[in-house]
């Protein structure tokens, strides 16, 4: 395993638990998504799983090592995180933006290396977003910012990347586009855990599924047994069909009035 959760518990006022004894485990090019609803913790459990916060029971081990006994760079070098679309107010060029992702291969007060820089042209490449190199990170349009942040993580040359809602605010067009470069990482032996809204996600890319629901994770396992409307109806308050599509080739998610 690449990430091995047990049993964590978290709560920020040491009464009402964000999350109780969770546990799973990811594998290496595995992707692994958790659905839920708003405010059910999965933001905290990435908090948690990135040494941010300190649960207050359980273990979180990456790499077969306690996330407690990692230096913040030296666990950047293994598991990369790639944040909720936002907006960045400095114009670094795309190049640069990415280019930051070596920071942990880079020695403090030193400059990045050839190679370093050899590593970036390959994964602007790699996202498809060579010709961007030169633009305002500030000014490209919201999918292309979400491929230049993937491509970030890439750089740091992880074991796991951790996607928060990677596709929120995204267009149909560039939802696929991030989810197509999911598998490609995971094709590339990287495993990725995915927080998301959509539990169409689950049956697009997912080798695994959880669903997060008042604390505990109520279903885990293949997409197929985890994402029902009995499921979906307890993690969202409303009746979802879920329904097998010809055209599409899978299952799809459908809410009921």
């Amino acid at each position: 395993m690449i990430l091995d959760i047990e049993k964590l518990t978290f709560s920020y006022d040491k009464k009402n638990y964000q999350f109780n004894e969770i546990s799973f485990g990811i594998g290496k090019g595995e992707i692994f998504s958790i659905l839920g609803r708003n405010g059910t913790g999965k933001s905290t459990l990435i908090k948690c799983i990135l040494n941010v916060l300190v649960p207050d029971a359980g273990r979180i081990s990456l790499a077969g090592r306690n996330v407690r006994d990692w230096k913040r760079q030296e666990m950047a070098s293994v598991a990369a995180y790639v944040p909720q679309a936002k907006n960045i107010v400095f114009p670094f060029t795309v190049f640069d933006y990415v280019l930051m992702g070596r920071t942990p291969h880079i020695p403090s007060f030193s400059i990045p290396k050839e190679s370093d820089v050899g590593v970036t042209e390959d994964c602007l490449k790699k996202l498809g977003i060579s010709h961007l190199s030169d633009k305002p990170v500030s000014e490209i349009s919201g999918g292309e910012h979400q491929m230049a942040a993937i491509a970030r993580a890439v750089a740091q040359g992880p074991s796991l990347i951790i996607m928060d809602e990677p596709t929120s605010h995204l267009d149909m067009g560039n939802q696929q586009k991030v989810l197509r470069m999911t598998e490609k990482l995971a094709a590339d032996g990287i495993a990725v855990l995915m927080t998301t809204h959509f539990p169409d996600h689950g049956f697009i890319v997912s080798d695994r599924v959880a669903i997060m629901e008042d604390g505990n994770l109520i279903a885990a396992g293949a997409p197929e047994e985890v994402i029902t409307g009995e499921n979906l109806r307890t993690a969202y308050g409303i009746d979802i069909s879920v329904s097998y599509v010809p055209e599409a080739g899978r299952k799809v998610c459908i809410p009921v009035k």
